[in-house]
């Protein structure tokens, strides 16, 4: 494996055990980095895959291996320095996981230190590789394009609330987490050049707002709403009509239609098979992540901050 490895991966979390069995399958060799030994003991005995133990800095400064590539899976509020350290050390093609950065700040020096570097930085939304995906953009296309959209992005605020994540990173939740939703649904409807937004409400762990609504009109003139009540029951949900269909991701694995003229909604059959075996969506996002020619279904940094426009707008930072 020594004399051909292709990627660092950083992290041996959930995510970075997700991201090896992918690069596994796909016969991409590896080796991952951590910060403790027994992490590392750990991740090699359940993947299979050399792991060093002491954190980026010491993995940087004793790899042996000449690597360009990276797929970046540690928490929120390490992804943007970890990802300036790898471009700092010669990484020039990085896959981060979302959204980064924990703010904006922390994406535009992502952004900064990638330019300077020539450095190619896309963020993980896998959510655009699903197989519901690929399938709603064909009848969409199809169709003549989108005719209107709306999502909800609902938390369900009593399991946040007793995760491990720090209260800096559940402050920020909706960049953390909620905008899995809002950039499917922008990727599929056109993202927006006007949009107005209301929140209200707190709670304990999110004291900006509980409570978001909001619409707007897209470049290409269409017309979106979005809301979400993180203090009463719901799901993530995305909706994208069309002049012959109404088109459903509730939930965002599967695609529902209803045909115009008809009340009837039906499970649209999919190819997911990769998206049952693996995390959905990672296989095909590695894949592309992986390959030359550009895709663009991949996020690319300087994308991300520019959406960080329309995440600030809702959360009511601009």
């Amino acid at each position: 494996m020594s004399d051909n490895l292709n990627v660092l991966l950083v992290g041996a979390g959930y995510m970075a055990k997700e991201y090896s069995r992918v690069l596994t399958a796909q016969a991409i060799n590896h080796i991952a980095v951590c910060r403790s030994r027994e992490t590392a003991v750990r991740f090699k005995s359940e993947t299979g895959i050399e792991t060093i133990p002491g954190g980026i800095d010491n993995a940087l400064s004793n790899l042996q291996y000449k690597l360009k590539k990276s797929i970046v899976a540690v928490s929120v509020d390490q992804l943007a320095e970890t990802v300036i350290k790898l471009i700092e050390n010669g990484f020039v093609e990085i896959l981060v996981e979302k959204p980064a950065g924990i703010n904006r700040e922390q994406i535009q020096a992502v952004c900064h230190y990638a330019a300077k570097a020539h450095a190619k930085v896309f963020v993980a939304y896998n959510r655009r590789f699903y197989a519901s995906t690929d399938k709603a953009i064909q009848i969409i296309t199809e169709d003549g394009g989108v005719s209107s959209y709306n999502f909800e992005f609902t938390e369900w605020s009593s399991i946040v609330e007793k995760t491990s994540h720090t209260s800096e990173i559940k402050e920020e939740w909706m960049l953390a987490n909620s905008s899995h939703v809002v950039d499917l649904a922008f990727f599929l409807g056109g993202m927006p050049v006007e949009m107005c937004s209301y929140r209200s409400g707190s709670l304990p762990w999110h004291r900006r707002a509980s409570k978001y609504a909001g619409a707007g009109i897209t470049e290409t003139g269409v017309l979106f709403s979005y809301q979400a009540n993180w203090g009463a029951p719901g799901r993530w949900a995305v909706e994208v009509l069309t002049n012959e269909h109404r088109l459903f991701f509730r939930p965002m694995e599967k695609l529902f239609i209803q045909n115009i003229g008809s009340v009837k909604i039906d499970e649209v059959q999919l190819d997911d098979r990769l998206d049952i075996k693996f995390k959905p969506g990672l296989f095909n996002q590695v894949k592309a992540f992986m390959e030359k020619k550009p895709d663009s279904r991949l996020l690319t940094i300087d994308e991300q901050l520019a959406h960080m426009n329309f995440y600030e707008q809702i959360e009511g930072l601009l």
